[in-house]
């Protein structure tokens, strides 16, 4: 497969995306976010449901917290009118959505199918306390049950010198996550909560202009750094909400492609690379989970990442987007912070990341995530994002991690996307 020229029969194209709003959505289901996603996909394609040859269904919480704890696509999907098919349920948390992505881009590539979705949805904000008590304590089952106590231990003690705040109300193991490591991350490089602040800050003023956001609001710095704390360094309106949302992906190929019954603009998939998290010294950064698995796509599309024009990243808190950014090798370690201050990553900067407002605006409808990042990326080659629209965009990059084993998310997924 190369970058340029007409299509190979094992190329894959991203032929329609739909997603919901993401937010509280007191009326609505699994079924009913699903729906409405896989419905808008469907149309943006120019397909009916039954082109659809397979399908790949994420969801993390549904199970625990609905108890529909078998067979959630083909149930979802129904309403649809995506049924008959092939339909495999996925769950790796955060990485949910992009998982079901991969799963379907390495079908239409092995030659098994020539249009298959990947759909990920999650109802996380409910009304009943009982359930909002199940959604805090399932995110304690997003890594090693067993160990989890002691790596959160260890990541503490990488961020020694580093002033300590427990901060104020309640917060997910995953923000504790996320503050250990920020912190270690100070410590070692010298990263400052006035730069994750400018992150945040940042994706703030790029939701305003992106309609299906959780969060529309501008925020100045100070004004992050004011919000509430949840930990030093982090501030709540540093981190990505619970939402409620779903995002769908239409694959093909391009024998797909001509069944289809008007043309989008052609966005092809370089690479999708997943890479699984294991031990080593967290010092250790060439490798990071998030290093292996963007090494990997750089790789399989030929090419690097001053080709990026654009990223979508995974900042459940701002300092994923500032370390994602490292790692993807958009800026040199331990200057993200540096570079997000210079303005490189805001729209017009040199490589825009996060255009859509990111987790921290858009929202983090857990399994949905990833192919929202898609969804974003696409809609900018396409050059269909209006005024968050990065001009010439022709090289996207997306990351996004899932769950947490020991120092680092338990799996990442990075994929590169062109417009053909």
């Amino acid at each position: 497969m190369g970058t340029h020229g007409a299509p190979a029969a094992n190329d894959v194209f991203v032929a329609g995306v739909g997603m919901t709003a993401f937010g509280p959505q007191p009326t609505a289901s699994i079924k009913s976010l699903t729906s409405a996603a896989v419905r808008e996909c469907l149309a943006d394609a120019g397909a009916g449901a039954g082109l659809v040859e397979q399908a790949y269904f994420a969801n993390a919480l549904q199970g625990i917290i609905e108890n529909q704890a078998s067979v959630p696509g083909q149930i979802a999907l129904l309403e649809c009118g995506v049924t008959g098919i092939p339909i495999v349920n996925v769950e790796n948390a955060c990485a949910g959505g992009s998982t079901a992505f991969w799963l379907a881009a390495n079908q239409i590539r092995a030659g098994a199918a020539d249009l298959v979705l990947a759909v990920g949805a999650e109802k996380m904000v409910y009304p009943q306390p009982e359930r909002r008590a199940r959604v805090a304590e399932a995110f304690g089952g997003g890594g090693d049950i067993e160990t989890l106590p002691l790596a959160l231990e260890e990541l503490r003690r990488l961020g020694t010198g580093v002033p300590n705040d427990p901060g104020e109300g309640h917060r997910t193991v995953f923000m504790e996550i996320y503050t250990a490591i920020c912190r270690a991350h100070m410590s070692h490089f010298g990263t400052t909560q006035r730069q994750l602040a400018t992150v945040a800050s940042k994706n703030h003023a790029h939701a305003v202009n992106n309609e299906r956001c959780h969060y529309r609001q501008p925020m100045s710095i100070d004004e992050v750094l004011a919000s509430r704390k949840l930990g030093y360094p982090l501030t709540v309106a540093m981190c990505s909400p619970l939402s409620d949302g779903a995002a769908a992906v239409l694959l093909a190929s391009p024998a797909g492609l001509a069944r289809l019954s008007h043309a989008r603009p052609r966005v092809r998939v370089l690479a999708s690379e997943m890479k699984s998290g294991q031990r080593r010294d967290w010092y250790d950064f060439n490798n990071h989970v998030i290093r292996r698995a963007a090494d990997a796509a750089y790789a399989k599309s030929g090419l690097g990442p001053d080709a990026m024009d654009v990223a979508e990243v995974h900042d459940a808190a701002a300092f994923g987007e500032i370390f994602a950014g490292e790692l993807l090798g958009l800026c040199p370690l331990g200057e993200g912070g540096r570079f997000a201050e210079s303005g490189a990553t805001t729209l017009g900067g040199s490589i825009p990341i996060n255009p859509s407002g990111g987790l921290e605006s858009r929202g983090h409808p857990i399994s949905a995530t990833g192919l929202a990042q898609i969804f974003e990326l696409t809609t900018q080659l396409r050059g269909e994002a209006g005024m968050r629209q990065v001009p010439n965009a022709r090289t996207a990059i997306q990351e996004n991690g899932g769950g947490f084993i020991g120092i680092e998310e338990a799996l990442a997924i990075v994929t590169i996307l062109q417009r053909a």
